[in-house]
């Protein structure tokens, strides 16, 4: 396996932004990293190597599913349920920058989500971070803070394992 390694760090500004920093470690030559195209929104980035973050509030059965492509093509959706009642969140475009050699890829974005009613600013969020990794060979790994048993299923409860504490205006 060419990935030895992934770390996320996620921060939560109070005026809603939601920083995430991905630092994938191993062999980066490896892996089939999509070629950079136009920030723009895009589906099915999971085929190929991409970053998620899964969020909801402390309430409710609603959850935003956001993609980041190495491509810096990304998705933003909004589901009712689990894996149900699914549309695009109604977001702008992420912030995102790339940095690679030979033993480390990271990926850094931010994004507003300060609008979203699903996720009031003064309650804490449920986090969920997962990457999928494709390599050159074809080869694809699953990588979560949590997985379920069984089958990996980053929309499962169980991957919201991280909260993301209500922000202070200073």
């Amino acid at each position: 396996m060419a990935v030895t390694r992934i770390d996320v760090e996620a921060v939560r500004l109070p005026s809603g932004t939601l920083e995430l920093r991905y630092r994938t470690t191993g062999i980066i030559s490896d892996l089939h990293i999509p070629p950079r195209a136009d920030p723009a929104r895009a589906d099915e980035l999971w085929r190929h190597t991409c970053f998620e973050a899964f969020i909801r509030g402390p309430q409710g059965a609603a959850y935003y599913e956001l993609n980041f492509s190495p491509s810096t093509e990304w998705a933003a959706y909004r589901f009712s349920g689990y894996r149900s009642g699914m549309s695009n969140a109604q977001i702008g475009p992420p912030r995102t920058k790339l940095k690679s050699d030979g033993m480390e890829f990271e990926l850094r974005t931010a994004l507003e989500l300060g609008r979203l009613t699903d996720l009031p600013s003064d309650a804490p969020w449920h986090l969920g971070v997962s990457a999928v990794v494709e390599e050159k060979n074809g080869q694809i790994s699953y990588w979560a803070l949590e997985h379920p048993s069984g089958r990996a299923d980053f929309h499962h409860p169980d991957c919201f394992a991280h909260t993301l504490a209500a922000t202070v205006p200073p």
